[in-house]
Protein backbone atom coordinates (compact mmCIF):
# COMPACT_ATOMS: atom_id res chain seq x y z
CA UNK A 1 0.00 0.00 0.00
CA UNK A 2 1.62 3.34 -0.77
CA UNK A 3 0.48 7.04 -0.22
CA UNK A 4 0.97 7.31 3.25
CA UNK A 5 3.03 10.29 3.12
CA UNK A 6 1.68 13.84 2.69
CA UNK A 7 3.77 17.24 2.65
CA UNK A 8 6.80 17.78 0.91
CA UNK A 9 9.37 19.52 2.86
CA UNK A 10 7.35 19.15 6.18
CA UNK A 11 6.63 15.33 5.08
CA UNK A 12 4.42 12.86 7.61
CA UNK A 13 4.15 9.33 7.26
CA UNK A 14 1.53 7.64 9.22
CA UNK A 15 1.52 4.16 9.90
CA UNK A 16 -0.80 1.68 11.62
CA UNK A 17 -4.33 -0.32 11.98
CA UNK A 18 -7.51 0.26 14.02
CA UNK A 19 -7.27 -2.95 15.47
CA UNK A 20 -3.06 -3.11 14.85
CA UNK A 21 -0.82 -3.23 17.73
CA UNK A 22 0.15 0.34 17.23
CA UNK A 23 0.04 3.30 15.02
CA UNK A 24 1.76 6.37 14.58
CA UNK A 25 4.17 8.35 12.17
CA UNK A 26 7.33 9.81 10.83
CA UNK A 27 7.87 13.55 10.71
CA UNK A 28 10.89 14.45 7.82
CA UNK A 29 12.07 17.93 7.63
CA UNK A 30 11.12 19.39 10.97
CA UNK A 31 13.33 22.00 11.95
CA UNK A 32 15.80 21.95 14.67
CA UNK A 33 15.87 23.75 17.96
CA UNK A 34 12.06 23.44 18.36
CA UNK A 35 11.23 22.75 22.00
CA UNK A 36 9.08 19.72 22.06
CA UNK A 37 7.95 16.95 24.61
CA UNK A 38 5.38 14.47 24.78
CA UNK A 39 3.15 16.89 26.58
CA UNK A 40 2.99 19.45 24.05
CA UNK A 41 1.79 16.34 21.29
CA UNK A 42 -0.67 15.16 24.25
CA UNK A 43 -2.70 18.16 24.86
CA UNK A 44 -3.47 17.73 20.98
CA UNK A 45 -4.59 14.05 21.29
CA UNK A 46 -6.51 14.11 24.04
CA UNK A 47 -8.92 16.57 22.35
CA UNK A 48 -9.04 14.09 19.49
CA UNK A 49 -9.59 10.52 21.59
CA UNK A 50 -12.43 8.66 21.95
CA UNK A 51 -14.77 8.03 24.80
CA UNK A 52 -14.96 11.47 25.87
CA UNK A 53 -18.81 11.53 25.87
CA UNK A 54 -21.84 9.36 25.04
CA UNK A 55 -21.60 10.92 22.00
CA UNK A 56 -18.16 9.32 20.62
CA UNK A 57 -17.33 5.77 20.41
CA UNK A 58 -17.20 3.83 23.82
CA UNK A 59 -13.65 2.40 22.95
CA UNK A 60 -10.90 3.43 25.83
CA UNK A 61 -8.33 4.67 24.22
CA UNK A 62 -5.71 6.88 26.23
CA UNK A 63 -3.79 7.76 23.09
CA UNK A 64 -0.56 7.95 24.89
CA UNK A 65 2.12 9.50 22.85
CA UNK A 66 5.58 8.25 22.41
CA UNK A 67 8.15 10.15 20.96
CA UNK A 68 10.76 8.04 19.91
CA UNK A 69 13.65 10.09 17.67
CA UNK A 70 14.75 13.33 16.86
CA UNK A 71 14.54 15.18 19.97
CA UNK A 72 17.55 15.69 22.28
CA UNK A 73 17.77 16.98 26.28
CA UNK A 74 20.67 19.51 26.80
CA UNK A 75 21.91 20.19 29.44
CA UNK A 76 22.68 23.66 27.69
CA UNK A 77 19.08 24.20 26.86
CA UNK A 78 16.27 24.40 28.73
CA UNK A 79 14.06 21.00 28.15
CA UNK A 80 14.16 18.88 25.15
CA UNK A 81 14.27 20.34 21.94
CA UNK A 82 14.40 19.18 17.95
CA UNK A 83 17.72 18.03 16.22
CA UNK A 84 16.27 18.35 12.47
CA UNK A 85 16.46 14.30 12.52
CA UNK A 86 13.21 12.02 11.88
CA UNK A 87 10.54 12.61 14.71
CA UNK A 88 8.78 8.93 15.26
CA UNK A 89 5.71 8.99 16.87
CA UNK A 90 3.91 5.94 18.51
CA UNK A 91 0.63 5.34 20.13
CA UNK A 92 -0.22 2.24 21.54
CA UNK A 93 -3.78 0.67 20.82
CA UNK A 94 -5.47 -0.94 23.91
CA UNK A 95 -8.76 -1.54 23.65
CA UNK A 96 -9.82 -3.58 20.75
CA UNK A 97 -12.25 -6.11 20.52
CA UNK A 98 -11.79 -7.51 16.99
CA UNK A 99 -14.66 -9.89 17.85
CA UNK A 100 -16.83 -7.27 17.29
CA UNK A 101 -16.10 -7.37 13.38
CA UNK A 102 -16.13 -11.00 13.08
CA UNK A 103 -20.01 -11.19 11.18
CA UNK A 104 -18.17 -9.05 8.42
CA UNK A 105 -15.28 -10.82 7.64
CA UNK A 106 -16.85 -11.22 4.53
CA UNK A 107 -19.69 -9.07 3.89
CA UNK A 108 -19.05 -5.64 2.51
CA UNK A 109 -20.74 -2.67 4.53
CA UNK A 110 -22.26 -0.16 2.50
CA UNK A 111 -20.63 3.23 1.96
CA UNK A 112 -17.66 2.04 3.47
CA UNK A 113 -14.23 1.04 1.83
CA UNK A 114 -14.52 -2.71 2.43
CA UNK A 115 -15.30 -3.61 -1.50
CA UNK A 116 -12.93 -1.01 -2.64
CA UNK A 117 -10.28 -2.37 -0.56
CA UNK A 118 -10.82 -5.87 -1.38
CA UNK A 119 -11.30 -4.71 -5.42
CA UNK A 120 -7.65 -2.58 -5.01
CA UNK A 121 -5.69 -5.38 -2.57
CA UNK A 122 -7.43 -8.57 -2.83
CA UNK A 123 -7.29 -8.10 0.96
CA UNK A 124 -8.59 -5.92 3.46
CA UNK A 125 -8.39 -5.97 7.31
CA UNK A 126 -11.97 -6.21 8.62
CA UNK A 127 -10.92 -5.23 12.27
CA UNK A 128 -12.69 -1.92 12.59
CA UNK A 129 -11.07 -1.27 8.98
CA UNK A 130 -7.74 -1.82 9.71
CA UNK A 131 -6.23 1.05 7.42
CA UNK A 132 -9.12 3.28 6.45
CA UNK A 133 -10.35 3.53 10.10
CA UNK A 134 -10.81 7.01 11.39
CA UNK A 135 -8.39 5.92 13.92
CA UNK A 136 -5.13 6.47 11.85
CA UNK A 137 -6.26 9.95 12.29
CA UNK A 138 -4.67 10.02 15.79
CA UNK A 139 -1.19 10.02 14.33
CA UNK A 140 -2.00 12.88 12.12
CA UNK A 141 -3.06 14.92 15.29
CA UNK A 142 0.17 14.30 17.04
CA UNK A 143 2.06 15.09 13.12
CA UNK A 144 0.03 18.85 13.33
CA UNK A 145 0.84 19.46 17.24
CA UNK A 146 4.59 19.63 15.46
CA UNK A 147 3.35 21.49 12.66
CA UNK A 148 2.12 24.09 15.22
CA UNK A 149 5.71 24.78 16.74
CA UNK A 150 7.04 25.25 12.81
CA UNK A 151 4.45 27.65 12.86
CA UNK A 152 4.39 29.89 15.96
CA UNK A 153 2.41 32.58 15.79
CA UNK A 154 -0.30 31.31 13.87
CA UNK A 155 -3.67 30.30 15.71
CA UNK A 156 -5.44 27.56 14.15
CA UNK A 157 -8.94 26.72 15.40
CA UNK A 158 -11.86 24.61 14.15
CA UNK A 159 -15.58 24.43 15.41
CA UNK A 160 -18.29 22.06 14.36
CA UNK A 161 -20.71 24.66 12.27
CA UNK A 162 -23.14 21.85 11.45
CA UNK A 163 -24.88 18.62 12.19
CA UNK A 164 -27.16 16.58 10.44
CA UNK A 165 -29.88 19.18 8.99
CA UNK A 166 -29.25 21.56 11.95
CA UNK A 167 -26.75 24.57 11.42
CA UNK A 168 -25.19 26.83 14.14
CA UNK A 169 -26.23 30.16 14.35
CA UNK A 170 -22.93 32.83 13.42
CA UNK A 171 -24.24 35.79 15.09
CA UNK A 172 -23.80 33.27 18.68
CA UNK A 173 -19.89 32.53 17.25
CA UNK A 174 -17.98 32.29 20.68
CA UNK A 175 -14.45 30.79 20.17
CA UNK A 176 -14.85 30.20 23.90
CA UNK A 177 -18.03 27.82 23.67
CA UNK A 178 -15.98 25.28 21.90
CA UNK A 179 -14.16 23.40 24.14
CA UNK A 180 -16.92 24.07 26.53
CA UNK A 181 -19.07 21.69 24.90
CA UNK A 182 -18.94 17.73 23.83
CA UNK A 183 -19.86 18.85 20.04
CA UNK A 184 -16.57 21.44 20.12
CA UNK A 185 -19.31 24.05 18.51
CA UNK A 186 -18.96 28.10 19.25
CA UNK A 187 -22.99 28.52 19.52
CA UNK A 188 -23.85 27.35 23.18
CA UNK A 189 -27.30 27.50 22.19
CA UNK A 190 -26.75 25.04 18.78
CA UNK A 191 -24.90 23.05 21.51
CA UNK A 192 -28.23 22.01 23.51
CA UNK A 193 -29.82 21.20 19.84
CA UNK A 194 -27.07 18.68 18.82
CA UNK A 195 -27.56 16.91 22.19
CA UNK A 196 -31.25 15.97 21.65
CA UNK A 197 -30.85 15.64 18.03
CA UNK A 198 -27.80 13.28 18.56
CA UNK A 199 -29.69 11.16 21.22
CA UNK A 200 -32.05 10.79 19.14
CA UNK A 201 -29.64 9.47 16.35
CA UNK A 202 -27.61 7.56 18.39
CA UNK A 203 -30.62 5.56 19.99
CA UNK A 204 -31.69 4.66 16.80
CA UNK A 205 -28.78 2.95 15.86
CA UNK A 206 -27.74 5.36 12.86
CA UNK A 207 -25.75 8.10 12.65
CA UNK A 208 -25.62 11.52 10.76
CA UNK A 209 -22.90 13.87 9.02
CA UNK A 210 -21.29 17.00 10.36
CA UNK A 211 -19.92 20.45 8.56
CA UNK A 212 -16.77 21.53 10.27
CA UNK A 213 -14.97 25.29 9.82
CA UNK A 214 -11.16 25.46 10.23
CA UNK A 215 -9.55 28.94 10.54
CA UNK A 216 -5.82 29.91 10.54
CA UNK A 217 -5.17 33.47 12.07
CA UNK A 218 -1.60 35.20 11.58
CA UNK A 219 -0.35 33.56 8.46
CA UNK A 220 1.04 36.62 6.87
CA UNK A 221 0.88 37.08 3.11
CA UNK A 222 2.71 35.08 0.87
CA UNK A 223 2.20 31.42 1.40
CA UNK A 224 1.88 29.08 -1.44
CA UNK A 225 2.79 29.15 -4.88
CA UNK A 226 0.67 29.71 -8.67
CA UNK A 227 -0.53 27.28 -10.40
CA UNK A 228 0.25 23.50 -9.29
CA UNK A 229 1.82 24.55 -5.46
CA UNK A 230 -1.80 26.83 -4.57
CA UNK A 231 -2.57 26.80 -1.05
CA UNK A 232 -6.37 26.51 -1.11
CA UNK A 233 -5.20 23.58 -3.69
CA UNK A 234 -3.47 21.62 -0.95
CA UNK A 235 -5.88 22.35 1.78
CA UNK A 236 -8.26 20.97 0.04
CA UNK A 237 -6.63 17.95 -0.99
CA UNK A 238 -5.43 17.64 2.80
CA UNK A 239 -9.39 17.57 4.17
CA UNK A 240 -10.08 15.57 1.63
CA UNK A 241 -7.94 13.12 2.69
CA UNK A 242 -9.26 12.93 6.38
CA UNK A 243 -11.51 10.06 6.38
CA UNK A 244 -15.59 10.27 5.63
CA UNK A 245 -14.81 13.77 4.26
CA UNK A 246 -16.83 14.08 1.03
CA UNK A 247 -16.76 18.09 0.14
CA UNK A 248 -14.60 21.12 0.80
CA UNK A 249 -14.55 24.27 0.59
CA UNK A 250 -12.65 27.37 1.07
CA UNK A 251 -14.02 31.09 2.12
CA UNK A 252 -17.55 30.99 0.48
CA UNK A 253 -16.69 28.29 -1.61
CA UNK A 254 -19.75 27.13 -3.29
CA UNK A 255 -22.10 30.08 -2.31
CA UNK A 256 -19.88 32.32 -4.11
CA UNK A 257 -21.28 30.37 -7.49
CA UNK A 258 -24.39 32.72 -6.43
CA UNK A 259 -22.76 36.11 -5.69
CA UNK A 260 -22.32 38.80 -8.24
CA UNK A 261 -19.01 39.97 -9.18
CA UNK A 262 -19.23 42.80 -6.79
CA UNK A 263 -20.42 41.25 -4.27
CA UNK A 264 -17.46 38.45 -4.43
CA UNK A 265 -14.95 41.34 -4.77
CA UNK A 266 -12.87 41.47 -1.50
CA UNK A 267 -12.64 44.89 -1.38
CA UNK A 268 -8.96 46.83 -0.35
CA UNK A 269 -8.30 50.06 1.49
CA UNK A 270 -5.13 51.51 3.49
CA UNK A 271 -5.57 51.23 6.97
CA UNK A 272 -2.41 52.39 9.75
CA UNK A 273 0.06 52.09 6.22
CA UNK A 274 -1.30 48.52 5.74
CA UNK A 275 -3.97 46.99 3.60
CA UNK A 276 -6.85 46.27 4.83
CA UNK A 277 -10.02 43.92 3.27
CA UNK A 278 -13.48 44.67 3.88
CA UNK A 279 -14.63 41.26 3.70
CA UNK A 280 -13.29 37.60 2.94
CA UNK A 281 -14.98 36.31 0.18
CA UNK A 282 -12.14 34.02 -0.67
CA UNK A 283 -10.97 32.43 2.55
CA UNK A 284 -7.38 34.29 2.78
CA UNK A 285 -6.03 32.65 -0.52
CA UNK A 286 -6.18 34.90 -3.79
CA UNK A 287 -4.25 33.12 -6.74
CA UNK A 288 -3.67 29.80 -4.60
CA UNK A 289 -1.11 32.84 -2.40
CA UNK A 290 -2.01 33.83 0.96
CA UNK A 291 -3.66 37.65 1.25
CA UNK A 292 -2.90 37.52 5.29
CA UNK A 293 -6.71 37.24 6.35
CA UNK A 294 -7.85 34.40 8.03
CA UNK A 295 -8.00 31.67 6.15
CA UNK A 296 -11.08 29.50 5.88
CA UNK A 297 -12.03 25.84 5.14
CA UNK A 298 -15.09 24.40 5.40
CA UNK A 299 -14.94 20.19 4.65
CA UNK A 300 -18.09 18.05 5.09
CA UNK A 301 -18.00 14.50 7.09
CA UNK A 302 -20.73 11.86 5.96
CA UNK A 303 -22.87 9.79 8.24
CA UNK A 304 -20.17 6.87 9.69
CA UNK A 305 -21.01 4.29 7.59
CA UNK A 306 -21.11 1.11 10.68
CA UNK A 307 -24.86 1.63 11.65
CA UNK A 308 -27.28 -1.04 13.96
CA UNK A 309 -29.69 -0.94 11.01
CA UNK A 310 -29.65 -3.49 8.17
CA UNK A 311 -28.72 -2.11 4.82
CA UNK A 312 -28.21 -4.82 1.79
CA UNK A 313 -25.08 -5.32 0.28
CA UNK A 314 -23.33 -8.43 -1.24
CA UNK A 315 -20.54 -11.12 0.63
CA UNK A 316 -16.80 -11.50 -1.08
CA UNK A 317 -17.80 -14.38 -2.83
CA UNK A 318 -20.74 -12.15 -4.94
CA UNK A 319 -23.99 -12.98 -2.89
CA UNK A 320 -26.30 -10.85 -1.85
CA UNK A 321 -26.62 -10.26 1.88
CA UNK A 322 -28.18 -7.66 4.51
CA UNK A 323 -24.98 -6.22 6.88
CA UNK A 324 -25.38 -4.54 10.31
CA UNK A 325 -22.15 -3.60 11.78
CA UNK A 326 -22.08 -4.40 15.73
CA UNK A 327 -19.05 -2.75 17.79
CA UNK A 328 -18.18 0.80 18.97
CA UNK A 329 -19.07 3.40 16.34
CA UNK A 330 -19.19 6.95 16.78
CA UNK A 331 -23.03 8.47 16.08
CA UNK A 332 -21.28 11.47 14.41
CA UNK A 333 -17.94 10.90 13.44
CA UNK A 334 -17.37 14.77 12.52
CA UNK A 335 -17.29 15.79 16.29
CA UNK A 336 -13.75 14.28 16.72
CA UNK A 337 -13.19 15.48 13.33
CA UNK A 338 -12.74 19.09 14.39
CA UNK A 339 -9.05 18.58 15.66
CA UNK A 340 -7.92 16.18 12.62
CA UNK A 341 -8.91 19.34 10.58
CA UNK A 342 -6.54 21.62 12.68
CA UNK A 343 -3.69 19.06 12.79
CA UNK A 344 -4.17 19.00 8.88
CA UNK A 345 -4.41 22.86 8.61
CA UNK A 346 -1.27 23.17 10.85
CA UNK A 347 0.42 20.17 8.55
CA UNK A 348 -0.23 22.19 5.04
CA UNK A 349 1.00 25.40 6.95
CA UNK A 350 4.12 24.47 8.46
CA UNK A 351 4.93 23.13 4.83
CA UNK A 352 3.68 26.11 2.90
CA UNK A 353 5.68 27.79 5.39
CA UNK A 354 9.19 26.23 5.01
CA UNK A 355 8.72 26.40 0.51
CA UNK A 356 8.26 29.91 1.12
CA UNK A 357 11.48 30.69 3.08
CA UNK A 358 13.14 28.22 0.97
CA UNK A 359 12.30 29.88 -1.94
CA UNK A 360 12.09 33.72 -1.15
CA UNK A 361 13.74 33.55 2.14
Amino acid sequence: MSHNSFGHLFRVTTFGESHGVALGCVVDGCPPNLALEACDIQRDLDRRKPGQSRFTTQRREADEVKILSGVFHDERTDGQRTTGAPIALVIENTDQRSKDYGDIRDRYRPGHADFTYDAKYGIRDYRGGGRSSARETAARVAAGAIARKVIAGVTIRAALVQMGPHKIERANWDWQQVDANPFFTPDAAAAAKFEEYLDGVRKAGSSCGAVIEVVASGVPAGWGAPIYGKLDSDLAAAMMSINAVKGVEIGEGFASAALSGEDNADEIRMKDGRPEFLTNKAGGVLGGISSGQDIVVRFAVKPTSSILTPRRSITAGGEETDVMTKGRHDPCVGIRAVPVGEAMMALVLADHFLRHRGQVG
